[in-house]
């Protein structure tokens, strides 16, 4: 896209009346020079000469620091922007220690293991790196990825004679630690652990994975091996520590980016108003809850997080509570994504659209298709007609061969748009897109500039690329695009994840010591408190103590206790009744809110009516339906104390406390909207088992004697601890890495264990992760950003944009925002 194609396009995208007030904050982010090092001595002289051929005489600084550390066995993170030539920098020192014995036979042999995330970056990898080692001539670099897509033959010749395995940590807890004595002679020559987008790895999937690292180092160590590990990392705030606590070993950060950047264009967009009729959901007195979020912690290998009520379904946003007449709705987020991405498709412009969930994708890319498809109608236009055909979903949930035919056709420029969850958004080297639009923030700043990053890939742009943020109808969302010095200035977030966690580390004891017996002394690798952990198992019979340390005596798989992921479980696969054609997966937690019996299901813009989920069997039968409503579960939440581990006196008598709590959920049944004017048609009862969770929340206890001294009404005290609740949830994403479908709540005027009108935020982890335990550490911060986000809010009773949440299981009902601007101005320290 030649320079200032993207001014010009935002003043296209801006024309008609409906968006000319949308743009709410344009930022030029200008092209800057790369500054370049040298190629480090040691270098394999065949790359240096493939590198050459493709145009690269000398490495940036960031590239030439991080090499010759890891060439040296320093730990290092690599933490530097989108398309800064991250994948360089592990490459030169990995590839050349595989191929040293070609060069000299005295050399020892090194093997190299490659952690992504998601199965779509190793792929992407695999082709990137046999490229490089093809393109250089070593022999020795045999590349090959071994996940759960590998065939089983295939799996028997990596084991035996890969040098470069290309991993996720699922494979690697499940697959390779269990049967290591299979990998024998790679763990031998072990050389370098590659762990590529370690931002990702937050939360409990964070706490798992650095448990799945710490079992590595001691297989590793069992071979007589001690690999340097190199990580690379988006942008995030103090990256040696979070990469230290993954692997538990020092590690030295780089952050001096030295690449060049294409210029970019970044718009914030906030959707326009529609008209729409709207139900109301049933009145709750005493307690209520924001429920939606699933007892789980993240997502899965090619997935993305989507736990509670689909956090961008279209009619999801603005819950069931009525506003009036003086307050229209604005347009969601997907709907307006959709709109733009037919008009960027129409200038031939190749644009990638993340959404916020699996429906939002398939929604976003629908609704372009359906755009573009009328309007070739209507002129008569074969080109826009072959246009739409080439716009296209893409998202965790389909088949591996789907995935991998997406991701192709979208770097040979054969489909012009995608619409991406968030498994696009890692790593994958797809260059070219013109432009990049995020339907909905997307969890954290990290994600925000990693997504961003896909736009303006080619260093040619010179400021023609385009990314826009287009606001939900959410607090977070509303609050950023009238606030953009929170994106633009502001520092981007630290992993926050909690090793320690006793429900992470405790399944994964045992799976090491099925492994390897834990021999004394040893246990210290795992933190300070697996010995405590290590006793306990045994006092119950797990594991098998004696003097040399702790055996696993179970003829159950160990590794089948731990689900990295957090997902709950089996995957539930979605089965076509008719047919028993497999249409794809779900995670065991989603199911009960996104194919329940009657839920509408969307595959490949596609819909579906589930007949009946199999809680048991872990299936779910559709039929093939188009029909003129959707689906939202309704849920009820109970939330009791265990264990108060901090508590501070704030002004008033109020109380802020931290510690642990057990949350019971349970979707109770759902309702039936009409898919246009979001009407409620009907309301169904669900009989689905509920689930309980023991995990780490924060909570404040307001005593009744300062609410009544505030004046606030007995009758209004439920509202206003809902709304301040279902504010503060959407506000916390601010402070720590997470977004609200990592976190729920519950308020209630009087809970059982307080005694007093009491407000819950807690994560929806076992155990925790650590998300509730920064917001207790920063809550002043915290609830002054949530006050000053309600009282800058121009409705009047209380809408999407400031206290009404997309996931509240109570309908959003009651709600305060007056009230709950009070109550908010009693909760400071």
């Amino acid at each position: 896209m030649r320079a200032g194609r993207a001014s010009e396009l935002l003043t296209d995208l801006t024309g008609p009346l409906t968006r000319r007030s949308c743009l709410t904050h344009v930022e030029q982010r200008p092209a800057r020079p790369g500054r370049q090092g040298s190629f480090p001595d040691w270098t394999d002289p065949r790359l240096l000469e493939h590198l050459a051929e493709r145009g690269i005489t000398a490495p940036w600084i960031h590239q030439e620091q991080a090499a010759q550390l890891a060439h040296d066995g320093t730990n290092v993170v690599l933490a530097t922007a989108t398309a800064s030539g991250k994948s360089l920098a592990y490459l030169l020192p990995a590839l050349t220690a595989v191929g040293a014995r070609e060069l000299e036979p005295s050399a020892r042999r090194s093997t190299v293991l490659y952690l992504s995330p998601t199965k779509a970056l190793a792929a992407d990898q695999l082709t990137n790196i046999t490229a490089m080692a093809d393109g250089a001539g070593i022999r020795d670099a045999r590349v090959a990825v071994y996940d759960g897509d590998t065939p089983t033959e295939q799996r028997r010749w990596v084991r035996r004679h890969g040098t470069i395995v290309l991993t996720n940590p699922d494979m690697l807890h499940f697959g390779i630690l269990p049967g290591h004595e299979q990998w024998a002679s790679f763990f031998r020559a072990l050389r370098y652990v590659v762990i590529d987008e370690c931002h990702s790895y937050r939360g409990v999937f964070g706490s798992h994975v650095a448990m799945v690292v710490r079992r590595l180092r001691r297989i590793a160590a069992h071979y007589r091996a001690e690999p340097t590990f190199i990580l690379a990392s988006a942008t995030t705030a103090t990256p040696e520590l979070s990469a230290s606590r993954l692997i538990g070993q020092d590690v030295t950060a780089v952050t001096e980016d030295g690449s060049p950047r294409a210029g970019l264009t970044i718009g914030l967009w906030e959707p326009g108003t529609i008209a729409r009729v709207d139900g109301r959901g049933p009145m709750t007195a005493g307690r209520v809850d924001d429920g939606g979020t699933d007892l789980r912690a993240g997502a899965g290998a090619d997935t993305e997080v989507d736990a509670g009520t689909d956090p961008e379904d279209d009619s999801a946003t603005g819950g069931t509570r009525r506003r009036s007449s003086e307050e229209p709705l604005r347009r969601s987020a997907t709907s307006e994504a959709g709109a733009l991405l037919a008009d960027l498709v129409e200038r031939d412009v190749q644009t990638l659209v993340f959404a916020r969930s699996r429906r939002g994708a398939e929604l976003v890319s629908s609704g372009a298709r359906r755009l573009l498809e009328q309007k070739a109608e209507h002129t008569f236009s074969p080109q826009l007609a072959d246009s739409a055909r080439r716009v296209a979903a893409y998202r965790g949930g389909y088949l591996a061969r789907e995935r991998r035919e997406l991701e192709d056709s979208l770097r040979s420029g054969e489909l012009k748009a995608l619409a991406s969850t968030n498994a696009l958004e890692l790593g994958i080297d797809i260059a070219g897109l013109d432009a990049v639009v995020i339907a909905g923030w997307p969890g954290t700043r990290a994600s925000l500039w990693q997504q961003f990053g896909r736009a303006g890939r080619r260093q040619d742009r010179d400021g023609g690329a385009l990314a826009l943020f287009v606001a939900r109808e959410d607090p977070l969302d509303t609050y950023v695009v009238h606030h953009p010095e929170t994106v633009f200035g502001a520092e981007v977030e630290a992993a926050v994840f909690d090793p320690g966690n006793p429900y992470v580390m405790t399944p994964h004891l045992c799976a090491a010591a099925s492994e390897l017996a834990i021999r004394d002394g040893e246990e210290g690798i795992f933190g300070p408190s697996a010995r405590e952990l290590l006793t306990t198992l045994a006092a119950r019979g797990v594991l098998r103590a004696r003097p040399t340390g702790w055996f696993w005596t179970m003829t159950e798989s160990a590794h089948e206790l731990t689900d990295l992921r957090g997902s709950g479980g089996e995957p539930v696969r979605i089965v076509e009744e008719s047919s028993g054609t497999l249409l794809g997966t779900v995670d065991a937690a989603s199911a009960h809110t996104q194919v329940h019996d009657g839920a509408v299901y969307l595959h490949q813009r596609t819909s579906y009516v589930v007949n009946h989920l199999d809680v048991e069997r872990a299936v779910a039968f559709v039929h093939r339906e188009d029909p003129l409503h959707s689906t939202h579960p309704q849920s009820t939440s109970t939330v009791r104390i265990r264990q108060t581990d901090r508590e501070v006196e704030w002004s008033g008598g109020v109380q802020l406390c931290f510690g642990t709590v057990d949350v019971t959920d349970q979707v109770t049944g759902y309702q039936v909207r009409d898919v246009f004017t979001q009407a409620v048609l009907a309301q169904h009862p669900l009989d689905l088992p509920p689930r309980t969770l023991t995990t780490k929340a924060v909570w404040w206890v307001i005593p009744r004697t300062t609410t009544d001294s505030a004046e606030i009404p007995g009758e209004e005290l439920p509202g206003a601890l809902h709304a301040a609740e279902h504010a503060a949830i959407s506000m916390l994403p601010l402070l720590a890495t997470c977004d609200r479908w990592d976190i729920g709540g519950l308020s209630a005027a009087l809970h059982e264990d307080t005694g007093e009108p009491t407000i819950f935020v807690y994560d929806g982890a076992p155990g925790g992760a650590g998300f509730a335990e920064r917001g207790a550490d920063d809550a002043d911060a915290w609830l002054r950003a949530t006050a000053d986000m309600i009282s800058e809010c121009g409705c009047e009773a209380g809408c999407p944009a400031c206290v009404v949440s997309p996931k509240c299981g109570n309908g959003n009902e009651p709600l305060s925002k007056r009230e709950a601007e009070r109550l908010l101005g009693l909760l400071h320290p």
